[in-house]
C-alpha cells in the first residue's frame, strides 16, 4: 500500500505559515495604531494657532440657566 504524501507535506508548514501570518497582521495593526497616535499627538500647527487665536479673541460670555 502506498500513501499519498502531498497533503501531509503542507501540514508540516501549517504552524510556520500561521506564525508568519500573525506576524504580518500584528505588524500592520501596530503601524496603523502607532501612526494614528503620532498624528493625534502632532496635529497641524496651523490648526493649533487658529484655535489659540479664536480663544484669545473671543468676547466674554456669561452663561445663564433657564428653569
Amino acid at each position: 500500500m502506498t500513501s499519498k504524501t502531498t497533503l501531509s507535506a503542507i501540514g508540516g508548514w501549517q504552524s510556520f505559515l500561521f506564525c508568519v501570518g500573525m506576524y504580518v497582521v500584528a505588524l500592520f495593526f501596530s503601524i496603523f495604531v502607532c501612526s494614528s497616535i503620532f498624528y493625534v499627538m502632532n496635529g497641524k500647527s496651523a490648526a493649533k494657532e487658529n484655535y489659540v487665536e479664536k480663544a484669545t479673541a473671543s468676547k466674554q460670555i456669561l452663561a445663564s440657566v433657564n428653569r
